[in-house]
């Protein structure tokens, strides 16, 4: 059922949550620690059987220098430079196998999906874990320090990411489109928000929005690893509070101005319609959102997928657009 606010006021919805007064400094800072160390970018050729398109084997250097994984499928007779799209994963995720994602390399986009360190799909560690208390899952884990946050090492492989497709010969990268689904699009605004030179984001049902407030309004997995934290760990209430605030989508979204395409199922339990919205209506930039009203966090699916190559196009390659 719609169990969030009514569509109308969903629209004029603003998060309460309030960025820290060094919200910008403490990402400046987190992404010149990462700056230290050179991209380091690797594409080795893959032998992946299939005739169009043409797979690489990448790695390059995340948060704090350490190797992160992603595949990049190209398509073989593209027209070079090509565009291209960096797509993060949805939570326990990982990069996968190549033949798994060929959409957007059928399109005639270099299409870069990234691993997700530590998580369960995922071929690249996470190197981070400082071994303080946190619930089952990755949301808590280094809760307690902003600096020690799971989600600051994430966040900061992601931005290395979009400098990572950069250097393969034969991307545009003037012409570069963050996106992805649930934690996904939660990375990806935050992406769109640290790196305002990509040209567009697609952000569908994005976790990690407004995020204390889901802890409160949602029993679902993910945000009920924080609520199972907090209802242990009850004089944390205000440091983890703090530690989410500078990893928050709806502060993300306030600083991202390249076109934006987000979408919402208004019966999604996961990631609740007023979070999506939350951040859809902080966003500064151009932005529409696609309404579901009898979908959960599946979405849109097969639909949505027409819909992120017109607004790709739109973008990247406007003679192709529909």
């Amino acid at each position: 059922m719609q169990f969030d606010l009514p569509l109308t006021e969903l629209y004029a919805f603003r998060s309460p949550a309030v960025a820290p007064d060094d919200f910008d400094s403490f990402w400046s800072s987190t992404l010149a620690e990462a700056d230290a160390h050179p991209i380091d970018a690797r594409f080795t050729p893959v032998a992946a059987r299939l005739s169009t398109v043409d797979v690489y084997d990448v790695s390059f250097a995340g948060f704090a220098g350490q190797r992160i994984s992603a595949w990049l499928m190209v398509p073989r007779n593209g027209v070079r430079p090509l565009p291209a799209v960096v797509e993060f994963q949805g939570y326990t995720g990982g990069r996968g196998r190549p033949n798994e994602s060929l959409m957007w390399s059928a399109a005639g986009y270099a299409h870069l999906t990234v691993d997700c360190r530590g998580q369960v799909g995922a071929d690249t560690p996470d190197l981070g874990v400082t071994g303080a208390p946190q619930s089952a899952g990755l949301v808590t884990r280094g809760i307690e320090d902003p600096h020690d946050y799971y989600y600051r090492r994430v966040f900061t492989d992601s931005v290395r990411a979009v400098d990572a497709v950069r250097q393969f010969d034969g991307v545009d990268p003037e012409r570069v489109i963050v996106a992805g689904g649930s934690q996904g699009g939660g990375i990806s605004l935050a992406v769109a928000g640290l790196r305002p030179d990509v040209i567009g984001l697609i952000s569908d049902a994005p976790f990690l929005c407004d995020i204390m407030r889901c802890a409160t309004v949602t029993d679902e997995p993910p945000y009920s690893e924080l609520r199972d934290y907090l209802r242990v760990q009850r004089d944390k209430v205000e440091r983890a509070g703090r530690t989410v605030s500078y990893h928050d989508g709806v502060h993300f979204a306030g600083r991202a101005t390249a076109p934006a395409f987000f979408s919402v199922g208004l019966m999604d339990v996961v990631c609740p319609p007023s979070s999506v919205f939350a951040a859809h209506n902080a966003y500064a930039g151009p932005k529409r959102i696609q309404v579901w009203p009898f979908n959960g966090h599946e979405n849109g699916m097969g639909y949505l997928r027409d819909l992120h190559l017109e607004f790709a196009n739109s973008l990247a390659k406007p003679e192709a657009a529909i």
